[in-house]
């Protein structure tokens, strides 16, 4: 197959030569724009600041509008990466997780200096930022890591164990904060100032074990918790003494024990006891108010007895003599009425009264006898 030459200023002739004339520019003049190389690693510290570089060089093939933009790339590469911060003529801040604390190093950043500041540093800050600069036709960018760590605080240390003689016991450190990795060191400031020699450091735990602890062992001591960008530390004492009476502790324990309980037993007993004879008190008491009637309702029987004896037996009184009446009343009267004359006069049983034996028997103590009345003729009246 012939090949059909092309007539001279044809538009294809035109484009090939143009190709030709293209392969012989170097690349670097059609993007004119360069970032300067750096390999610094960006390690900042928690509440510091920390500067990313970013410095650029323009060329007069570069007409376009000068466009700057910073990123923090997502970890996820499903993910969108997110600006925060951007110039275009202006600074523009971006809201996001760096929002008030990042801003440009230089006022002007067109001159070449697009570098940023980020204040009061979080660990949440570590990650992979980009720094981009576009102006047509030339276009650059290039990223950096941002590690933040946070030093050692809040260090505690504390003995693990009972400080005795003979005994193992471990003196702990831990840092509450700091970034990882810490190690951890110990050393006695007080007494021989040196660790013992049966102790062994787990640097990564902060444990210090002491085996068959002695007297010597005592002292203070002080751990050291560190990281890449800091250090902190705390101190301890220990204080090694003999091991405690064990069995004498036990044995005044059970004694007390005992004798607490002998207390409260003596205790309850007296209690008892002493209710008890309030509660026999109190029944005497009872028992004699309910036999024992008030003295005057007896007095009041008493005499409406005798009145009532002395008024049903007047008639039978007949003619006595003063001194048989005497007699009579004062052995009436002398005798004091049994429970029986308080019963209903149904139940009080017929009174006979005595015989009167003469005007001087009753001095005797003769019983008097109540003589019925005769008249003249001697018919009983």
């Amino acid at each position: 197959m012939e090949r059909v030459p092309l007539p001279n200023g044809s538009f294809i002739q035109i484009f090939l030569k143009v190709v030709r004339e293209s392969e012989d520019v170097p690349r670097a003049a059609l993007n004119a724009l360069e970032l300067a190389p750096s390999d610094k690693k960006y390690e900042g510290i928690q509440g510091d600041k920390i500067v990313l570089d970013c410095k650029f060089s323009l060329a007069p093939e570069d007409i376009g509008t000068l466009d700057i933009e910073w990123f923090l790339v997502a970890p996820d590469a499903q993910q969108a990466d997110q600006m925060i911060i951007a110039f275009n003529g202006k600074p523009y801040p971006q809201d996001g997780p760096l929002k008030g604390r990042v801003d440009f190093v230089s006022p002007t950043p067109e001159e070449g200096d697009a570098s940023i500041i980020i204040s009061n540093l979080k660990e949440s800050d570590s990650g992979t930022y980009q720094c981009k600069v576009k102006k047509m036709p030339g276009s650059q960018n290039k990223k950096v890591a941002l590690n933040v760590y946070v030093k050692p605080t809040k260090t505690r240390c504390y003995v693990e164990g009972k400080q005795e003689i003979g005994h193992d016991m471990n003196l702990r450190c831990m840092a509450t904060e700091g970034s990882s990795p810490l190690s951890y060191s110990w050393v006695k400031v007080s007494g021989l100032e040196k660790l013992p020699a049966t102790a062994t450091l787990d640097a990564t735990t902060g444990m210090l074990h002491v085996k068959n602890a002695s007297q010597e062992h005592s002292g203070t001591y002080k751990c050291m918790s560190k990281n890449r960008v800091g250090t902190d530390e705390c101190i301890v004492m220990l204080n090694v003494v003999p091991p405690s009476n064990t069995a004498g502790i036990v044995a005044g324990a059970i004694i007390g024990t005992l004798l607490f309980l002998l207390v409260l037993g003596v205790l309850i007993f007296f209690c008892c006891r002493k209710q008890k004879e309030k509660k026999y008190e109190k029944e005497i008491q009872h028992e004699i108010r309910e036999d024992v009637a008030p003295p005057k309702s007896r007095t009041s029987t008493a005499r409406s007895y005798i009145g009532s004896n002395i008024g049903s037996n007047h008639s039978s009184l007949g003619s006595l003599s003063p001194s048989n009446i005497d007699g009579y009343s004062k052995a009436r009267y002398n005798h004091i009425p049994s429970d029986e004359m308080e019963r209903p006069p149904s139940q009080v049983p017929t009174y006979v009264p005595p015989k009167v034996a003469g005007p001087n028997l009753s001095r005797m103590g003769a019983i008097p006898v109540m003589i019925p009345a005769q008249n003249k003729d001697g018919s009983i009246v």
